[in-house]
Parts: C-alpha cells; structure tokens; sequence
C-alpha cells in the first residue's frame, strides 16, 4: 500500500511526506535520489541511464513531459484516443465535473465507477455497484478531497501531474471476467512505439495483486517477476484470442514516446481502453527483476527526447 492511502500510516509520517513533497516540488533530482537509495541502496546512474527504471527517471527529470500532463490524465486523455481513430475501445462516459455542487446522482445509472482524472489508482477510485445503497454525504466528502489534490505527483516528483486541472469523471462499471474475483488488468510495455511485454494482474484483494509477465507471443516469463504478498505469484492466463489486436491499440497509442505502460481490458473478447502510465511506481520499480529492468532499459532508445 502507498504511504498516502491509509489513514494511520498518512498521519504517521506526515511530516516525512510534506518533505518529500516539498522535495519534489522544488528539488526533483534530490528527491528522486534519495528515494532511489532508500529503496535499492544505491544511487541511480542519471548521466548514463541503462535500465527501465534510470530511463524512466531520466525521462521525468530532463525532458519535455507537457505532452504527458494531457495523456495521464485520465479525461482528457479520451480525445487522444479518438483522435487515433480508437474511439469505440474506450469506455463509457456519464459525466465530467469540476466541482461537487454539480454533481447530480440523479441521473447516474444504479452502478457506475467515479474517479479522479489526476488519480494513481490507489484510492481515488470508487466503484458504486448500487446508488441506491450510497451513502451521498459521505461520497461527496471523499469527492471533495479528490478534487483538492492539485499535484498528486509531488511525492515521486512526476510531473506530469503538476499542471492537470483535477475533475471527476462517472464511467461505466465494467463486469468482471469469469472466474475472476477483479478485473484483469492487462499492462503492455510498449517502448519506442513497440509493444514487448504484457504484464498481468488479476484477483485484487485488500492484500495484493495476482501477477504475471508474458512477452509479446504470450510465452510467461515468471523468473523475471519479484513476488511478494502485494505482487503475487498468479495462474498462467489463456491468451486472448484477440491478442494481436491489443497490441495494434497499444502500438498506436504509444508511438513516439520512449517508454509507456499502456494499459487494457480485455471482457469476452471486447476490448477496452485503461489508460496510459509514464512513470511506473515513479520509476522505482522493485517487483521486477533487475536482469528484467536492463532487458528493457535496451530497448528504451532515449537519445532523440527532447531536452527541458
């Protein structure tokens, strides 16, 4: 669980993490340095980046992200995919609203999902499985604080989310696959435009995540995964039959940019679009091996980005 989702470990360490937003928001390249060694007990090689995670933190640090702000944001990013030509994989819209005092449950359908467009995934998603039973009050409140998290990114110095103007969307509630307890997120690295490897998580509980990494043909590639309780070890999938077709989507939404995670769903052969994510774990992911991060990093070409 992120250190800013549960309540007791937020007040806890809120004087760490006003810090670290301090940080991120003044000295980015400090803050990325100091996280980096916490976690891997070195210092990130930034002049010559080599694997997944250098790369990433090069990107975010040293060149122009504006495009960025547009295609992680969760709403605007819906008018980059229709302009690809996309539009029908992208889900359902109710409503988009910048203020509260608009929102009118009235004429939501009985279940839906609300989430903040500048949101991480880690609680700034609700999902309404009957209106009915909501408590309206209490949803607002939480709607509120949502709206009032102007630079979600600060903490990991991602900024992408500094200039996003925060909203609310209501999409449709998307049912979960068959023998599934969650929906299955299908994650596809696409780097340089080229969609190498599907990593898989399914299962969602309190405690963690059911994962799996496969290659482009649909090979699983365990031994490059670090399981733990948060990431663990899932079942080998089916391929889609449709595989290729969700990675035509991937490769088209990801060209021109040198490292995207593009995420998917993928509901009795319909596919649907999730969204876009630069900055994996902020750069510092530590549920892939490293042998697995250098693979990547030599495929993530980097030399014609452009310089901030």
């Amino acid at each position: 669980m992120h250190p800013t989702t549960k309540k007791s470990t937020r007040i806890l360490f809120a004087p760490l993490i006003s810090f670290c937003n301090w940080l991120g928001e003044n000295h980015p390249v400090a803050l990325v340095k100091l996280r980096y060694f916490v976690r891997f007990k070195k210092m990130p090689d930034l002049s010559n980046p080599k694997d997944m995670n250098e790369k990433i933190l090069y990107l975010k640090l040293f060149t122009d992200t504006s495009k960025w702000t547009e295609l992680a944001d969760k709403y605007r990013v819906r008018d980059y995919v229709k302009e690809k030509g996309l539009e029908q994989y992208l889900v359902n819209l109710y409503d988009v609203w910048y203020n509260v005092r608009d929102i009118d449950f009235q004429k939501l359908p009985s279940s839906f999902i609300l989430k903040a467009n500048n949101g991480c995934g880690k609680g700034s998603n609700l999902i309404v499985q009957d209106k009915q039973q909501l408590d309206k009050p209490k949803t607002l409140k939480l709607l509120e604080i949502w709206l009032h998290e102007k630079h979600i990114g600060a903490l990991a110095a991602e900024p992408q989310y500094k200039n996003m103007t925060p909203c609310i969307i209501a999409e449709s509630l998307l049912p979960v696959p068959k023998g599934h307890k969650s929906l299955v997120d299908y994650k596809i690295w696409c780097f340089n435009g080229k969609a190498y490897y599907i990593w898989t998580c399914s299962d969602r509980d309190n405690d963690g995540t059911e994962v799996m990494l496969y290659d482009r043909d649909w090979t699983p590639l365990p031994h490059y995964c670090i399981f733990d309780d948060r990431y663990r070890k899932g079942g080998l999938m089916d391929k889609p039959q449709n595989l290729s077709e969700m990675l035509l989507v991937a490769e088209t939404l990801t060209k021109g940019f040198p490292c995207v995670r593009l995420d998917l769903y993928n509901i009795d052969g319909r596919i649907y679009f999730g969204e876009m994510t630069f900055t994996s774990l902020g750069g510092m992911m530590n549920f892939y091996t490293p042998e697995f991060l250098l693979l990547c990093g030599s495929k993530i070409n980097i030399d014609n980005s452009v310089k901030q």
